[in-house]
């Protein structure tokens, strides 16, 4: 590998703003934010929308997000 080209590979905590469910990682991600971890040491907050704890899929909660009646429309024009 050259040296100098590749992204600093570090430990992350990444926390879902949904449901507050946090998970230590390592990622090439940074971010300006810090948090305390259990063990005393901070690391880099990476916030994200979307987790394993939030996710339909993992969850069982299907949830339809109609935008601006776009779901309307398609079962109005295919009904037929």
């Amino acid at each position: 590998m050259k040296a100098g080209i590749h992204p600093e590979y570090r430990d992350v905590v990444f926390q879902d703003v949904t449901s507050d469910f946090k998970i230590l990682t390592r990622s090439t991600l940074s971010s300006k934010e810090t948090v305390k971890w259990e063990d005393g040491n901070e690391y880099p907050l990476v916030k994200i929308e979307v987790s394993s704890s939030s996710h339909p899929f993992y969850t069982g909660q299907n949830k339809l997000i109609d935008t601006s009646g776009r779901v309307d429309k398609f079962r109005k024009r295919y009904a037929k």
